[in-house]
């Protein structure tokens, strides 16, 4: 009889140790070491070889037969449609609406194929789903409701209905009877998500997994989940606000990183189709410190408002208060403002706001946050049918950012007549859509001066 092997693994970053440890000595988290007996196999004969190495050259490539959602915004995370045979894990914090979401697409996907979806809850009973979908005045025919936590009673079912999505809510409750470890523990999730993999690739239905989200932020504590699935979205969205964002951080059969946008309603997640004009929609115009970013979400370009707040500190040391922007960004940018453009900071409090719960995580809105930041200490506002496009350089630079043309595209959309953006962009003989004025400028200071209003 082989004997057992034990190993210490964090439930944050995944890091493996051959001994206890208080500390990982991965993310240096303490007491989030926990030991996982993996039982050897025993000695047998050699593997039989199933398959040779080819050259990569003579191998024959076809595309992907999708399977077309009526959900738009989710079909666009997942870079077009539902792969047959693939593994996506939804990860989200409590009450976002993961279930709401995946329980919408399970109706949407029996409707369309008219084959049958199984639907797995290891959390709720089925009174409880049901109750919910009504509510939700949802289509549910085609659509199987299980409550089972066992793995192997799940593929049992599955292996008998033979549906064509499988949705599993959530991966931390389901165990398996060769395991002896509890629910949601590290051997119970991998081997679960393991397991769920091979049926998925082998009979070629697609399979959804719900991932609680830690205070880490990370899906069910460590990565393992991410390295086994396929598809790896996070449903994201400020609790206050009615706007989610679905996020594909993993696509093995898209680009990454993609986004969809929904809102929260009594129907249900609903689709937003113009997700600038709703994020834009209640902005005050000839507001001091408010400006206008044009970022990107994936291969989407989206029209944000930034806003920014200046007043007298009351402490010793000011603070910086950062709202859906980088917190490091934004240190960087009131220092730039401080030193190279001469904005006196040093004894006012600084606060950045994004409208819309949004989090903004590249640098191509580094020149309206610092226009915004110029805006509110020089009690000048920005012109309302201005956008700026450029990320901050330590000496006071503006460089330049990728998908320029589709940003301007955009920005032109909607009714925007000027834009302020790096000069060498407009070096590279970008051509300006119809209707909308290109500003460059080397400088922010130069970009203040062109962007505050007279």
């Amino acid at each position: 009889m082989a004997k057992p092997r034990a190993q210490w693994v964090c439930q944050v970053c995944g890091r493996v140790s051959p001994r206890q440890m208080g500390r990982c000595p991965g993310c240096g988290e303490w007491n989030t070491m926990v030991e996982v007996v993996e039982e050897r196999a025993p000695a047998g004969p050699a593997l039989a070889i199933r398959a040779e190495p080819r050259p990569l050259t003579e191998v024959e490539t076809e595309e992907l037969e999708r399977l077309a959602l009526p959900m738009e915004e989710f079909a666009r995370v997942l870079g077009g449609g539902l792969v047959p045979g693939s593994l996506v894990l939804v990860g989200g914090e409590p009450g976002i609406g993961k279930s709401t979401l995946l329980l919408q697409v399970s109706t949407l996907v029996a409707q369309a194929t008219h084959r049958p979806v199984l639907y797995v809850s290891g959390e709720e009973s089925i009174r409880q789903i049901k109750m919910r979908a009504a509510r939700l005045g949802l289509k549910t025919e085609g659509v199987f409701v299980l409550t089972e936590t066992g793995l192997e009673a799940i593929l049992h079912h599955a292996d008998r209905l033979e549906p064509v999505v499988l949705v599993v809510d959530s991966i931390q409750t389901v165990t398996s009877a060769e395991l002896t470890s509890a629910a949601g523990s590290i051997s119970q999730v991998r081997a679960a998500a393991a397991r769920l993999q091979w049926w998925a690739k082998s009979g070629g239905a697609s399979v959804f997994l719900v991932g609680h989200v830690t205070k880490e932020g990370a899906i069910a504590g460590p990565k393992v989940l991410e390295h086994i699935v396929d598809t790896v979205l996070y449903l994201e969205g400020d609790p206050f606000h009615t706007y989610r964002l679905l996020r594909s951080t993993k696509n093995r059969f898209g680009a990454t990183p993609e986004v969809g946008v929904f809102e929260m309603r009594e129907e249900g997640m609903m689709e937003v189709a113009n997700p600038s004009e709703v994020f834009l929609a209640e902005r005050m115009v000839n507001a001091p410190g408010s400006a206008i970013a044009v970022t990107m979400e994936g291969t989407r370009p989206l029209l944000v408002e930034i806003q920014a707040l200046t007043s007298h500190t009351s402490f010793g040391h000011p603070r910086r208060t950062a709202n859906g922007v980088d917190f490091n960004r934004l240190l960087l940018i009131v220092a730039v403002l401080s030193r190279r453009v001469g904005l006196r900071l040093f004894d006012q409090d600084v606060f950045a706001n994004v409208v819309g719960g949004l989090q903004i995580g590249e640098p191509a809105a580094d020149l309206a946050v610092a226009v915004a930041i110029g805006s509110s200490v020089r009690e000048r506002p920005v012109a309302a049918d201005l956008v700026l496009v450029g990320e901050v350089g330590l000496s006071g630079e503006v460089r330049a950012v990728g998908q320029i043309e589709a940003r301007l595209k955009e920005a032109a959309k909607l009714g925007f007549r000027r834009c302020i953006l790096p000069k060498t962009v407009r070096r590279a003989r970008l051509q300006a859509p119809k209707g909308l004025e290109l500003i460059p400028v080397r400088s922010v200071a130069e970009a203040l001066e062109r962007g505050l209003a007279l």
